[in-house]
């Protein structure tokens, strides 16, 4: 008896339950009914009132008039993520040319369709799914524009813009003093992101350059697209790299001696240990991470050296890769900053960062169409990401990078200078 008298309490309170749930979901679909229905009575208002200005009050007889009704017509508005239909008051003018009601001009040339659709597709909502995202329109509001190929469009618009924005805004006002570069693999294709950072610690997206492979010819490209459009490559600039070879040599090509180059210490970490089989790369693993944490550099590159002499004999590989470019892993710690600022700009972690922002942007894309669409996505992502950035972990002792860079410049003058009077 105890048995079936709990049963049917629980059958009771599940059922009890399952009504609110259904009174909250009707109580929601009539007040979003309600609220739609005041909108577009508000909007019949303000039409409304503004033939009124035109024509003046409806029967009232008026000498002067210079403008008629001329009944009403089918037109749409954008409305909740979609095209809905509404009937628009007609006026004509005395050379009987229909006459521009300035409400309807108003909500007409806003289009938050393209950007709604945007962001739908950015928040991992598909073409197919866009109707069911939102909110369903009113049995009496007849409404278009949710079909797969009328969003695809409009993200294909919305993504376009955003693609001529960022690889077409000026950088001379920026004052920059680093630039991360990175490259990220889409689609079968290489897109190199740069990352700047200021003097105040603040994170810029400069722009993006898509390729086949990350090659000097693509790194090139990218950085005199970047000088093209203002980044002033005439003093001292740190850029913090994965340690491509590639991107070395277009840097040293492009920016010449005014270029401080660190790579990566996690890329070159896990590059060394790429060469090792898995019994020993924990072991050098964090050796290599002991070394960059010491404090004094010269002790660092002492403690790498010496771990690359005991590689030698058995894993020649990876002692080669942890000499090759060794010292331009520690051009950071060489420059004097406090812990945070020179732990944060020894790796590329914040383009990792947004790496994995592109990445989990577009992971609902199954094909890629080519090199446009993925500079499209990466463009959106890109966007989305900078909407989030919060400044350089260790800005505040951005004075001292600074100090270091000018102390660069002022090192390169004389060489400069005798250069030119040899030249004469």
């Amino acid at each position: 008896m105890k048995k079936t008298a709990s049963r049917r309490a629980a059958s009771q309170e599940t059922t009890g339950t399952q009504l609110m749930f259904e009174a909250m979901r009707d109580a929601r679909a009539s007040l979003h009914e309600a609220v739609v229905h005041a909108g577009m009575s508000v909007l019949r208002a303000m039409l409304e009132e503004d033939r009124v200005k035109l024509c003046g009050p409806r029967y009232a007889h008026d000498a002067t008039r210079t403008a008629t009704r001329a009944g009403f017509v089918d037109g749409e508005l954008a409305f909740g993520g979609r095209r809905v239909r509404v009937r628009r008051p007609r006026v004509r003018g005395v050379d009987d040319r229909e006459m521009a009601l300035d409400t309807w001009e108003r909500f007409a040339k806003a289009d938050p369709l393209t950007p709604r659709a945007v962001e739908q597709m950015v928040l991992g909502v598909s073409t197919r799914n866009y109707d069911r995202s939102l909110e369903s329109a009113p049995p009496h509001v007849s409404a278009r524009g949710t079909s797969r190929s009328a969003v695809s469009r409009r993200f294909v618009q919305g993504t376009r813009a955003a693609l001529q924005e960022l690889t077409s805004r000026s950088l001379g006002n920026l004052a920059l003093v680093s630039v991360m570069i990175d490259g990220i693999h889409v689609g079968g294709h290489v897109v190199l992101v740069a990352l700047g950072i200021d003097e105040g610690g603040d994170k810029h997206v400069l722009g993006l350059y898509e390729g086949a492979t990350e090659n000097a010819t693509v790194c090139t490209a990218l950085l005199a697209d970047l000088r093209t459009r203002g980044l002033r490559t005439e003093r001292a600039l740190l850029f913090v790299i994965d340690g491509s070879k590639a991107l070395v040599k277009a840097i040293r090509d492009v920016v010449g001696k005014h270029a401080l180059i660190q790579r990566c210490q996690v890329h070159k970490k896990r590059n060394v240990e790429e060469h090792l089989p898995e019994s020993m790369k924990r072991n050098v693993g964090r050796t290599i991470s002991a070394a960059y944490r010491a404090t004094e550099p010269d002790r660092s590159q002492r403690m790498l050296e010496g771990l690359a002499r005991q590689l030698d004999k058995d894993y020649p590989a990876a002692a080669a890769s942890m000499r090759e470019g060794l010292e331009e892993t520690l051009t950071v710690a060489r420059m004097g900053l406090d812990h945070w600022l020179a732990r944060t700009l020894s790796t590329t972690n914040p383009l990792e960062f947004i790496n994995g922002r592109i990445r989990k942007t577009s992971h609902n894309v199954r094909r890629w169409d080519g090199g446009q669409m993925i500079l499209r996505w990466v463009a959106v992502s890109l966007v989305e990401a900078s909407k989030t950035f919060r400044k350089l972990r260790g800005h505040k002792n951005m004075p001292k990078l600074v100090a270091a860079l000018r102390a660069h410049d002022a090192r390169l003058k004389p060489s400069t200078i005798d250069r030119s009077r040899k030249a004469a």
